[in-house]
């Protein structure tokens, strides 16, 4: 265990529960299934992020994986941005360098234009101190066979043997995923492939992040943020992070106070999205969450206290595009009647994305032809 790593009573400590999917398979008996889902379930309807361990992931595997992403993130930008992310928030993949997106919780509700709500957006700080630093980049890979979001990969002779291992660490993530969704459909009370038969893997997103090293004084200061306050739009997301810490859950019962979700050895941390918070008709807790100041006693050094740089490596889950999403028959009566209009993926995607990228990228970056 590495110094910024939690042990498993601090983990249960800091209030984010911890589950373990080890009895969940068919090798278990139906009650250790069952008591497994219940705590799943009860775990995203109370806090909306958990713990999960024994998930099926190797931990060799995240560890080969990370190692990639150091690779990556270590070519210079004139490599890095022969797979830039496109133009605009049509297709979310590629090489997005410190500033393209914009986080916010920002939909078009309420009768506001689109047009203004985005034009507001752009005017946010790109989260950037006044004295130096970026703050993240990132790279997002999806299925192959997603002729909608074309994968945008680097030339093989800038970084051999990417491709191939990312490809093969997607359909990885996707299995564990399935195992994860069929245990909450358990918990719901649906049938086991009510959430699979919507999640094939060709809509999921594998996305690579770097946090550069940056003055610690612009975190403390609270001008800046690694990463604002944000939920995600997806089903659920599964996370690998590093030792660095940094992570940070809101409290659902204290709104505006965040908890600390530091890295737990071989665990993944799964958080509800969205879709599935609206799909659950709120029955499941989709729960903000931000990337700040790590613990200072392991992760600032030097006169010029400068904090470590960061990796993560989020996954997210989302439905097929074209399937309609409405909700689910066990968390609707006549008491609690649907909160939600039917809506396929694809729109919901579209209108939270058209929030984070310009239709055009900013004439000061360096810009390149999307690959094929």
């Amino acid at each position: 265990m590495t110094d910024n790593q939690s042990s498993p009573d601090q983990v249960k400590r800091s209030g984010i529960p911890v589950v373990d999917l080890a009895k969940s398979s068919e090798d278990g008996s139906f009650e250790q299934r069952m008591s497994t889902a219940k705590q799943l379930v009860d775990a995203c309807r109370q806090v909306g992020f958990v713990y999960v361990v024994n998930h099926g992931v190797a931990p060799g595997l995240v560890a080969e994986a990370f190692n990639w992403s150091k690779k990556l993130f270590d070519l210079n930008h004139e490599d890095k941005m022969k797979a830039p992310h496109p133009d605009g928030p049509g297709v979310h993949r590629g090489y997005s360098y410190p500033g393209l997106e914009k986080v916010s919780q920002v939909t078009a509700d309420g009768g506001v234009a689109r047009e203004e709500i985005h034009k507001q957006l752009r005017q946010v700080s790109d989260c950037i101190d006044a004295r130096a630093a970026v703050i993240q980049e990132s790279y997002e890979i999806g299925s192959e066979h997603n002729s909608d979001q074309p994968n945008i990969w680097l030339p093989e002779e800038i970084l051999p043997g990417f491709r191939t291992f990312m490809t093969d660490f997607y359909w990885e993530c996707h299995e564990a995923s399935r195992r994860i969704l069929e245990v909450l459909a358990l918990g719901i009370g649906v049938s086991d492939d009510r959430l699979l038969r919507f999640h094939t893997g060709l809509n999921n997103q594998l996305r690579l992040l770097h946090y550069p090293s940056m003055p610690a004084e612009a975190l403390e200061s609270e001008t800046t943020a690694r990463m604002p306050a944000h939920s995600d739009w997806s089903s659920l997301t599964m996370l690998f992070q590093d030792d660095i810490g940094g992570l940070e859950v809101e409290d659902v019962h204290k709104p505006g106070t965040f908890i600390p979700a530091r890295p737990l050895k071989d665990a993944l941390i799964m958080n509800v999205g969205d879709l599935l918070m609206r799909w659950s008709n709120d029955f499941l807790t989709s729960t903000l969450h931000r990337v700040t100041l790590p613990p200072i006693e392991t992760s600032v050094s030097g006169p010029e206290r400068l904090v470590r740089e960061r990796y993560s490596i989020p996954y997210f889950v989302a439905p097929d595009p074209d399937l309609v999403i409405e909700c689910l028959p066990t968390c609707v009566d006549t008491g609690n009647p649907a909160k939600y209009e039917p809506i396929t993926q694809r729109d919901y995607a579209s209108m939270r994305a058209a929030y984070h990228y310009e239709t055009k990228a900013p004439q000061t970056k360096p810009t390149a032809a999307a690959a094929g």
